[in-house]
């Protein structure tokens, strides 16, 4: 069974959603089902139809609206948010003529793909059908004797946003967590085949190279014959033809072949097929249609795991809404295809409907380019009624039933199960897929919701269902997504029956609102939960996720005199082998701080051989690197994947600090002295005097040539009272020394020296006892003033104790902004802690200041990030920042998730150890300027 991949790329052909289902190049002279939009194809191409809105704004007046669309989104009624008492009731009523051919012998459907909420259609003043209820589901209606042909129709359509039903509201409105929208949001169409056609198929095609398919047809005589053709994509022939007899008594028809070492499907090789079927009399073809398909077979073992073709499989997911900032549900493929290659970009392998059937669209791309698919029926914490559900479980999977990329049905999602529709998902799924209720234990899984780090521990000792929370690791703000994983993420692959899990969430569900001046609305804190922002924006977390689900898996450690150019590697491939993929590694030297330039000179190359490494291997990568390898600053390392993407760029710095910094010396060498009055200590060398404040025994300014530096208010120590006990300055020989001892709950010793053509030396020794937050000192300065800053460390982002990883060792430059992760979108922020800095320019409105370190692992705080305008009251994802704007800190803490403080996330998330011997630092301030 072969797992290679001959379709990388994704075909033109899927840019119009319906041609996933349905292709018009068909065997010559057969009959082509025919597509006429009524609408526009997506939010980028739309048509406008006359529209009424009855309530809130534009309301009361024929205008114009774009269709596809949701209303609120062009002006008209009001914005609701999930958790909705009926906020809005408004109707829209939309008219459109359209011209009808000479289809006179032939079946005339027209097809919704998606209207929010109950929609009633009129075809030249006859309703076409009954009102269709549910916001999220294909519907459509036979027109072909409401029609006049040859002449002009009038399509008059009432969309009620509210529905007369109790429990379609309760499962789309009242409780969901989500925006509520209004309008005909995904296209219109007619759909035109002869009086006998093929309906619908339904495919079940296995790994072992069997092939089943249930072809609905309608009209049958019973003289026909159904023939079938698997081919690949281009149309090349697989296997010869199969056929049955027609039988006109029975509701489908079963088709059964089988293939010889088919190419198959899985997230990592997305090998499709295609099937053409036929529907044949003696005289001619009278209808075919054309389906695509993956030979693939998914299975839930219960007490073991789930498996795709026959190999255990971890699902590393995320749920996703569908969703725009502009356009609100009316998306297009452009946006399908950008967000499964953001997911693949960050070694997703799956993905949640989150919470409902997104377009068809988004699962072909899927299909294409490879992501495991839950797909749910619409219930958040509410369920829909028997006879309404039954009928929307059907229209979820006739429509969605052969996509590859689906592997279980969602039936609702916490507390929203109807239990008496999980039998109806098999009803035509020949699949028969899994049916689960995420959230709850059901069918051998537990899809627990936001367990914390002990409630992985337990499962993983005790648990005998399949275990796979489809939401954790909630992303509310900067919180949780990656904050936490790398310990969550160490159990779970360790859990003898894991499947993995989704966080929450893909992306932060910001609406443009278009009557508040268009404003970015998340509806508070409920709605910015994103791993992207609104507009696919990445946050830290994104890269976090890329370095700990890298299917190619290495755990960092930092290059010591005993590294001997090997690395252990592990395959987390589940069909890879690691000689599939490369790598490639680099050796770098870094720019000065005072080189305005923040690009790495590039010393040394090479591509090692990759292992012969199988599924679950670990081995030592040798990466051959040049004797003189250990003169460089840093080595990089990129593994590419079998279709030639990059999984991750790890990053080591191989100097210490003090070996890279080379502290400039200063070309003015003057007078060194000290004045001291009642309050005030002045030091004044090479032309730049240093403030001293006598009774704190704090820096107060910094002057350089009448030129003011606002650095004041320490060292002192980050969260800690110590107060001052001495503090003494004087002349040595050619230094000047200024020291200043603190004692209380903590002690710091600090001094100064000051030697004329050096920058100024800052040494402090410290003793914390007791568990800390964060450990170091910090300075003031005023953020007014800040502009920018550029250093050498981990970068581009912030980090967090429990999310270190993801970020790239290297020279950055950010200017200030003053983004708030999930609320504003700039992007990287600029405030919070950076990892592993060995100097850093602050740049300014004053003059510009280098500080340098010589520890290898010193934190970098810069200011405090702003407080989000819809804090919670209990705001775990908001932790406790020092005092000071600027620090230099040694250990700092972890955010916590939504639903869980950070000490309940795993041992990275606990606050740091009491200290057991004093720790010692140095820093070197540069005043001159740049």
């Amino acid at each position: 069974m072969k797992q290679t991949n001959p379709f990388i790329k994704i075909i033109s052909c899927i840019q119009l959603f319906f041609l996933f289902t349905m292709v018009f190049c068909l065997p010559s002279g057969a009959q082509e089902t025919q597509y006429k939009y009524l609408s526009g194809t997506d939010k980028d191409h739309t048509v406008q139809w006359d529209f009424y809105c009855s309530e809130g704004r534009q309301s009361g007046k024929w205008t114009k609206i774009a269709v596809p669309s949701n209303w609120e989104q062009q002006g008209f009624g009001t914005y609701n948010y999930g958790h909705d008492k009926v906020k809005a009731n408004e109707q829209g009523l939309y008219r459109h003529e359209f011209f009808a051919e000479s289809w006179k012998g032939k079946k005339v459907f027209i097809v919704f793909e998606g209207s929010m909420t109950d929609t009633k259609v009129l075809i030249n003043g006859k309703q076409a059908g009954p009102i269709h209820q549910g916001s999220f589901y294909r519907f459509k209606y036979d027109i072909t004797d409401l029609l006049k042909y040859n002449a002009q129709n009038l399509l008059e359509v009432t969309v009620d946003k509210t529905s007369a039903n109790a429990s379609v509201n309760d499962a789309e409105r009242r409780n969901s967590d989500f925006w509520i929208f209004g309008g005909i949001y995904r296209p219109v169409y007619l759909e035109v085949v002869p009086d006998v056609f093929i309906d619908r198929v339904a495919i079940n095609a296995k790994a072992d190279g069997s092939f089943q398919m249930d072809v609905y047809a309608s009209n049958l005589r019973g003289d026909e014959t159904v023939d079938a053709q698997v081919q690949k994509l281009n149309g090349e022939n697989v296997g010869k033809s199969f056929s049955v007899v027609a039988n006109n008594t029975k509701d489908h028809l079963e088709l059964k072949s089988n293939f010889n070492d088919p190419l198959l499907w899985s997230a990592e090789f997305p090998n499709l097929y295609q099937v053409v079927v036929t529907i044949r009399d003696k005289q001619a073809i009278i209808h075919s249609i054309k389906q695509k398909f993956g030979f693939r077979t998914v299975e839930l073992r219960k007490n073991d795991g789930f498996y795709v073709n026959g190999v255990k499989i971890i699902l590393k997911g995320t749920n996703r809404h569908s969703f725009w900032p502009e356009t609100g549900r009316t998306l297009s493929h452009n946006i399908q295809l950008m967000d499964v290659s953001l997911m693949k970009q960050m070694n997703n392998n799956a993905v949640r409907m989150s919470h409902y059937p997104p377009d068809q669209d988004f699962l072909a791309v899927c299909d294409s380019l490879g992501l495991y698919v839950l797909d749910e029926l619409t219930g958040w914490q509410a369920k829909y009624d028997t006879v309404v559900g039954r009928k929307l479980v059907k229209e979820l999977v006739v429509r969605d039933v052969n996509h590859p990329s689906i592997i279980f049905w969602d039936n609702g999602n916490e507390g929203g199960f109807n239990r008496a529709l999980d039998g109806d998902y098999a009803l035509y799924d020949p699949q028969k897929r899994t049916v689960i209720h995420p959230w709850e234990r059901f069918n051998g899984t537990n899809t627990q919701h936001y367990p914390d780090y002990n409630a992985i521990l337990k499962s993983v000792a005790t648990d005998n269902d399949v275990y796979f929370p489809t939401e954790f690791m909630h992303g509310l703000y900067d919180g949780g997504a990656g904050a936490g994983l790398d310990d969550f993420w160490s159990l779970m692959v360790k859990h003898p029956h894991g499947a993995g899990g989704f966080i929450w969430a893909f992306l932060d569900e910001a609406v443009i609102r278009t009557d508040k001046n268009n404003i970015y609305d998340s509806d508070g804190n409920h709605a910015p939960d994103g791993i992207v922002g609104p507009h696919r924006e990445k946050e830290a977390s994104f890269y976090t996720i890329k370095e700990i689900w890298s299917p190619v898996y290495i755990n960092p450690q930092p290059i010591d005199k005993t590294f001997d150019g090997k690395i252990q590697v592990e395959n987390r491939y589940n069909f890879t082998k690691l000689s599939q993929c490369r790598f490639k590694w680099q050796l770098v030297k870094f720019p000065s701080a005072q080189n305005k330039s923040t690009q790495a000179n590039i010393i040394a190359t090479g591509a090692p051989l990759p292992l012969e490494l199988v599924p679950g291997e670990k081995g030592l990568l040798n990466l051959h690197l040049p004797a003189t390898w250990a003169k460089n600053d840093a080595l990089y390392l990129t593994a590419y994947g079998p279709h030639n993407e990059e999984l991750f760029t790890w990053s080591w710095a191989i100097k210490l600090p003090a070996t890279i910094i080379n502290v400039p010396k200063t070309l003015l060498v003057s007078h060194l002295a000290g004045n001291a009055t009642a309050n005030t200590l002045v030091v004044k060398c090479d032309g730049i005097s240093y403030y001293f404040n006598k009774g704190t025994g704090y820096i107060e300014k910094v002057v350089n040539q009448k030129k003011v530096i606002s650095l004041s208010g320490g060292p002192v120590l980050a969260g800690v009272e110590a107060p001052l006990k001495s503090f003494t300055y004087k002349a040595d020989g050619a230094k000047y020394v200024v020291e200043a001892d603190y004692q209380g709950d903590a002690s710091l010793h600090v001094k100064w020296t000051f030697v004329s053509g050096q920058a100024a030396k800052l040494e402090y020794t410290y003793l914390q006892p007791g568990e800390a937050d964060f450990r170091g000192i910090t300075f003031n300065y005023p953020e007014e003033k800040i502009t920018g800053m550029k250093w050498l460390g981990r970068g581009p982002y912030r980090v967090w104790k429990n999310r270190l990883r993801g970020q790239k060792f290297g020279v950055w430059y950010k200017a200030y902004n003053n983004a708030i992760t999930g609320e504003t979108y700039g992007y990287p922020e600029f405030k919070g802690y950076h990892a592993e800095v060995n100097w850093v320019i602050i740049e300014n409105k004053e003059l510009p200041f280098t500080v340098y370190t010589n520890n290898k692992n010193m934190y970098l705080q810069m200011l405090h990030p702003a407080r989000e305008k819809d804090a919670l009251k209990e705001n775990n994802v908001e932790p406790a920042f020092p005092d000071g704007s600027i620090g230099f800190l040694d250990e700092i803490n972890a955010i916590g998730t939504k639903f869980q403080p950070a000490k309940a996330m795993g041992p990275q998330s606990q606050k740091n150890v009491p200290m057991n011997a004093p720790v010692k630092r140095t820093l070197w301030f540069d005043f001159r300027g740049n």
